[in-house]
């Protein structure tokens, strides 16, 4: 009988082991930008800058990830002494316009709130990085 027993804790062990990776190897993945599904593209979608010393009005069409940052590696390169070098990601899933803030220290806000998880955005909706403001259309 303790046999079976201790047969029997190391299988529950074991699954829960591979929910508890399957669960960071999902989180991995939705960091990454990635999704199981396929991506479906919005047409049209696009980053207006409003507000910024050297941006202001420049659009940045949305095709896929638009990381956003002080870094010379982000995709849209903020002057902003507020923003972090690879401060937040802009993209599509599932064809909605998604805000992800990938840990800045001042922190990334959509009309206002802080973004501490991913976020839905729709035209119109303004996000802020530091003290430039953007808007999507």
């Amino acid at each position: 009988m303790p046999a079976l027993f201790l047969n029997l804790l190391k299988l529950i062990f074991l699954a829960l082991l591979y929910l508890f990776l399957w669960q960071v190897a999902r989180s991995i993945g939705a960091h990454l930008g990635t999704a199981r599904a396929p991506m479906r593209t919005r047409t049209g979608a696009e980053i207006l800058i409003v507000k910024s010393a050297t941006l202001a009005g420049s659009r940045f069409p949305l095709s896929g990830p638009l990381v956003m940052g002080r870094s010379g590696e982000a995709d849209i390169v903020v002057d902003d002494p507020y923003a972090s070098d690879l401060h937040a990601r802009v993209g599509l899933h599932d064809g909605e316009v998604m805000v992800h803030d990938l840990g800045s220290t001042n922190g990334t806000y959509v009309n206002g709130r802080r973004v501490t998880s991913p976020v839905r955005v729709g035209k119109g909706d303004a996000i802020q990085v530091g003290k430039t403001i953007m808007e999507v259309r």
